[in-house]
């Protein structure tokens, strides 16, 4: 798996508009019940505010399961790749049990949060 993390970490490309329109939307529909990105709030899940580039785990005020908190994980368009396809094989214990399994829909939505 540190193979294939280390090959997707490079991945990230340049959004065209319609593709972060899609990002966005997808977010709003798969993701925006529990993850706020407009307001440091945290819900059933942590705020995503400048996730990429942050340690998992560490966002003040979220009980985080200890598997995910202690990971060990920082964020990448590499890392939300693997987690966001089967976040339960990427950290066993984690609760987060919304799976991606379209590649592209992962893509947009990596996208979409690494510009915010």
């Amino acid at each position: 798996m540190a193979m294939l993390a280390s090959a997707l970490t490079g991945w990230a490309g340049t959004a065209s508009a319609q593709e972060a329109d899609a990002g966005q939307r997808l977010f709003q529909q798969r993701c925006g019940a529990c993850h706020q990105v407009a307001t440091p709030r945290n819900g059933v899940g942590p705020n995503l505010q400048g996730v990429i580039g942050r340690a998992a785990g560490s966002v003040q005020g979220f009980n985080y399961s200890p598997a995910l908190r202690d990971s060990g994980i920082t964020w990448d368009a590499g890392t939300l790749e693997i987690f966001l396809a089967n976040p339960a094989a990427m950290v066993r214990g984690t609760r987060m049990t919304q799976r991606f399994n379209n590649a592209d829909e992962r893509r947009a939505i990596i996208g979409f949060l690494s510009a915010r």
